[in-house]
């Protein structure tokens, strides 16, 4: 549960950073997921139809506010299209479609915050080994002086075991972290079967 959360305070993290799949991505070395990285998602790949970008209605707009949020179950998901469907009847493709879109462009430009963060936060993790074996090479030093400063090794080992303690919770949490990107991938694609049912024969 303490993971759980520690990595959901990871997310909302890296998601206010500025600005996916199955095997790892040793092209990138600040990409520390096991999920192999894909920069962008294609819409053309989630839905097979033509679409014309088009303004949405405020109620479309709020059909696509609430579809692109991951706390909202596909099943009510589902409900929300059935029922905007049979309000708006009839519902053309290029309706649809250009839902979809505003879905898909929403959780598109989430995913990408999301994998800028990691990567910010991966080169954290890497500069803060690198201090954990500095120090470790400054305590050994230490020790084997004929007159070890005590005080000094006392510290290092504090903040050896501090460093590693925060290494060791991060790394956790970004095994939790790594799967929202493919997550939300899903989340999109799911949203566009839901839509595609729809569709005028």
């Amino acid at each position: 549960m303490r993971a759980a959360c520690h990595a959901l305070s990871l997310v909302l993290c890296l998601m206010q950073a500025p600005g996916i799949a199955s095997a790892a991505d040793f092209s990138d070395p600040d990409w520390p997921c096991i999920q192999r990285k894909v920069e962008k998602l294609s819409a053309g790949t989630m839905w097979p139809a033509p679409i014309t970008r088009m303004p949405l209605t405020p109620a479309a707009s709020d059909l696509v506010a609430v579809l692109s949020l991951r706390r909202v179950p596909l099943e009510e998901a589902e409900a929300q299209v059935d029922a905007f469907v049979e309000k708006n009847a009839p519902v053309d493709g290029q309706l649809l479609g250009n839902i979809f879109l505003g879905v898909f462009d929403r959780i598109a430009d989430t995913r990408q915050r999301l994998i800028t963060g990691i990567a910010r936060y991966s080169r954290s993790q890497i500069a803060l080994s690198a201090r954990i074996d500095d120090s470790r090479i400054e305590m050994a030093k230490l020790e084997h002086e004929k007159t070890p400063d005590f005080d000094r090794i006392d510290k290092l080992e504090e903040q050896i075991d501090w460093d590693e303690r925060i290494y060791r919770d991060r790394s956790q949490a970004l095994s939790y972290v790594c799967e929202t990107p493919v997550l939300l991938e899903k989340r999109a694609y799911a949203i566009g079967q839901i839509l595609l049912k729809h569709m005028p024969q």
